[in-house]
C-alpha cells in the first residue's frame, strides 16, 4: 500500500509548474523515493508534459541500471516523444528495445504506429504492424486503432490515384479486423470511401452502421457532393434526422459547385444558425462564380449581424473588390482587417491585389512592403502590378530583391518580370532574366516567356535577334510572337524580312483568324494589295472569320 509520502508526491505532480517539477526532483533524489519505481515512472511521465524531451532524456538516463530496463519507464520515454518529437527518436527508442531485453507490449505500439505516420514512414510502419500480429497486440483497440490511422495516413499521401484505390483495399482489411469499432472509426472509414469517390460502398457501410450520428450523415453528403450526385445529396440530407451547421453549409457547396447559386442561397436563408464557415461558402461562391456585387452586398450584411470575419472571408471580399474595381468598397474591407499578425500573407496578399487593380499601385506596394514573410506568390502580384502601372524599374528591383530574401522564382515570376522589361524597355535585363531562367533557377522557359522576350527585342528595334529567337525556341509560334515580329518589321519599314516572315507565318497550320489578319494588314502596310487580298481570299478558303468588334453600353 503506497505510503503517504508517496500520495503526497503523486498529488504534487498532477498540478506543479516545471519549477516545481525540478524541486521535486531534487527531493526525489535526496531521499529513499529515489528507489521508488512507481514514483519515479509518475516523475518520469510528467517531466515528458512540459513540451519538450530535454529534461526528460536526462532524468531517464540518470536513472540506474535496473530502472532503464523497466518497460514502463521506455514506454513513458516513447510516448513523451510521440506527443513531442522528434518522432525519430520515439523510433529509435523502439529499435532499440529489442537490445535491452525488453518486449514492446500494447502501450508501446500505438506510440510507435502514430510516430510512422507523422513521419510518413510507411514501409516501417507495416513492419511494426508484422511484429502486431506475431504478438497478438492487434486485437488491442488502441493498437488496432492507432494501425487503422496509419493505414487512413497511407492513403490520403497518394492523393486521387490508383494507388490509393488499392490502399483503401488494405485499409478495409484493417477495419473488419477490429472486433469493437467506435462510430468514429466508422465515420472514417466512410469519409476515405468518399474521398475516392465509392459512394457505393460508403453507402454499404453506412447500411451496416448500428448506430450513425450526424457526422455519419455529413460524411454521405459529402460523399455524394464530391462525385457531383446532388440527388442523393439532398436525399441523405432530408433523411437527416438531426441536421447541423455542417450540414447546410455542405449543401450550400453542392449547389454552389454546379453553378446554383439561387438554390444555394436558398438553404443558406434557411439555415437555423450560421457561422463563419457558412458565411464564407456563400460569400466565395459568389465570387467564384463572377457575381461579385452580391458578394459584397452579402459581405456587408455579415458586418451587419456581427458575424466575426476570418482570412477567408477578407480574401473573397477583396477578389470581388478587385474584379469590379471598387476602390471605395476595398478600403473598408481593409479597414476592417486588424489582426494582421493571425491572418498573414495570404489576406496581406489579397488588399496587395485589390489596390493594384482598382489602380492605387502606391497603396499597393505600401501594403506589400508591410506584410511580413512574404511568399512567392506576393512578390508575384506586386512584380506584375508594378508593371501593369508602369513602373518597370520598380518591377525589376522587386525581382531582385525576391531573390535576396531566398525565395525561388516560378514560371508567373518570370513572366511577370519579363513582361515589365518588354514594356520598359529593359533589353539588358530581360536578356539576362530570360537566359537565367533555366540555368540559374531550373525553370525551363515557356512560349509566354519567349512571346515576352521576342517582343521586348522587336519593341528596341532588334529584329534579327528576335528572328533568331524565334527559330530557335522548341515552340511553334503563336498570333502574339508572329504579331510581335510583324509589328516591329512595320515600325522599322524592314520590307525584306518582313516578306520573309510573312512567308514562315504563311506556313503555319493554325486556324486563328489574328495571323491572317496580321498577314494582310503587313502586305497593305507596305502597299502589297494583291497579297493583302490573297491572304483574305485564302481565311475564307479555310472558313476562318474575324469576330466583329461590339459595344456594351452599361
Amino acid at each position: 500500500m503506497p505510503c503517504s509520502l508517496e500520495l503526497k508526491i503523486s498529488f504534487l505532480l498532477q498540478q506543479c509548474t516545471f519549477k516545481q517539477l525540478r524541486q521535486i526532483h531534487a527531493y526525489i533524489i535526496t531521499t529513499s523515493l529515489n528507489q521508488n519505481t512507481r514514483i519515479q515512472l509518475k516523475f518520469l511521465r510528467r517531466t515528458t508534459e512540459f513540451g519538450g524531451m530535454d529534461y526528460s532524456h536526462f532524468v531517464f538516463t540518470q536513472m540506474d541500471s535496473k530502472c532503464n530496463t523497466n518497460i514502463t519507464l521506455w514506454n513513458a520515454m516513447i510516448r513523451g516523444y510521440a506527443y513531442n518529437g522528434p518522432s525519430e527518436k520515439c523510433l529509435s527508442m523502439y529499435d532499440e528495445m529489442p537490445h535491452r531485453g525488453l518486449k514492446p507490449n500494447n502501450f508501446t505500439y500505438p506510440y510507435v504506429l502514430n510516430s510512422c505516420s507523422e513521419l510518413g514512414w510507411f514501409r516501417i510502419g507495416r513492419k511494426v504492424q508484422c511484429q502486431i500480429v506475431k504478438t497478438g497486440f492487434e486485437c488491442v483497440l488502441a493498437v488496432a486503432t492507432a494501425l487503422f490511422n496509419l493505414y487512413v495516413k497511407m492513403v490520403d499521401s497518394f492523393g486521387v490515384s490508383l494507388a490509393k484505390s488499392g490502399s483503401i483495399n488494405d485499409l478495409r482489411k484493417i477495419f473488419n479486423d477490429i472486433y469493437f469499432k467506435p462510430i468514429e472509426l466508422w465515420n472514417k472509414m466512410i469519409s476515405e470511401y468518399a474521398s475516392v469517390s465509392d459512394v457505393v460502398s460508403a453507402v454499404q457501410l453506412f447500411d451496416d452502421m448500428c448506430e450513425r450520428d450526424v457526422v455519419s450523415w455529413n460524411s454521405m453528403i459529402s460523399g455524394y457532393a464530391w462525385v457531383g450526385d446532388i440527388a442523393n445529396a439532398r436525399n441523405f440530407f432530408e433523411r437527416m434526422p438531426g441536421k447541423d451547421v455542417v450540414s447546410w453549409t455542405t449543401m450550400i457547396g453542392v449547389y454552389a459547385s454546379c453553378g446554383d447559386l439561387e438554390t444555394a442561397r436558398n438553404f443558406f436563408e434557411k439555415m437555423p444558425e450560421r457561422n463563419a464557415v457558412s458565411w464564407n461558402s456563400m460569400i466565395s461562391s459568389y465570387t467564384q462564380n463572377g457575381n461579385f456585387e452580391e458578394a459584397l452586398t452579402l459581405f456587408a450584411q455579415m458586418q451587419l449581424d456581427d458575424v466575426g470575419a476570418d482570412g477567408f472571408t477578407f480574401v473573397s471580399a477583396l477578389s470581388a473588390c478587385s474584379h469590379l474595381g471598387a476602390l471605395e468598397f476595398g478600403k473598408w474591407v481593409h479597414s476592417l482587417i486588424k489582426d494582421w499578425p493571425k491572418l498573414a500573407v495570404t489576406v496581406g496578399t489579397a488588399v496587395t491585389e485589390m489596390y493594384a487593380k482598382c489602380g492605387d499601385v502606391t497603396r499597393a506596394f505600401t501594403t506589400f512592403i508591410k506584410i511580413g514573410n512574404k511568399d512567392v506568390f506576393c512578390y508575384n502580384v506586386m512584380i506584375k502590378s508594378l508593371a501593369i502601372h508602369g513602373r518597370t524599374e520598380d518591377a525589376v528591383k522587386i525581382f531582385c530583391l525576391m531573390q535576396k530574401r531566398g525565395l525561388q522564382p516560378n514560371d508567373f515570376t518570370f513572366n511577370s518580370v519579363l513582361f515589365a522589361c518588354s514594356h520598359g524597355g529593359l533589353v539588358e535585363e530581360g536578356r539576362k532574366i530570360f537566359y537565367s531562367m533555366e540555368r540559374a533557377f531550373g525553370v525551363s522557359p515557356k512560349l509566354e516567356h519567349y512571346g515576352c522576350l521576342i517582343d521586348l527585342l522587336c519593341r528596341n528595334g532588334k529584329l534579327e535577334e528576335a528572328d533568331s529567337t524565334v527559330k530557335a525556341m522548341p515552340f511553334e509560334p503563336d498570333v502574339a510572337i508572329w504579331g510581335a515580329l510583324l509589328g516591329g518589321c512595320r515600325v522599322r519599314g524592314d520590307l525584306k524580312l518582313a516578306e520573309h516572315i510573312t512567308e514562315r507565318a504563311s506556313e503555319l497550320k493554325a486556324n486563328e483568324s489574328g495571323v491572317y489578319v496580321l498577314l494582310s494588314n503587313m502586305h497593305a502596310s507596305v502597299g502589297q494589295w494583291p497579297e493583302a487580298l490573297h491572304t483574305r481570299n485564302k481565311m475564307e478558303e479555310k472558313r476562318i472569320y474575324k469576330r466583329t468588334g461590339g459595344t456594351v453600353i452599361l
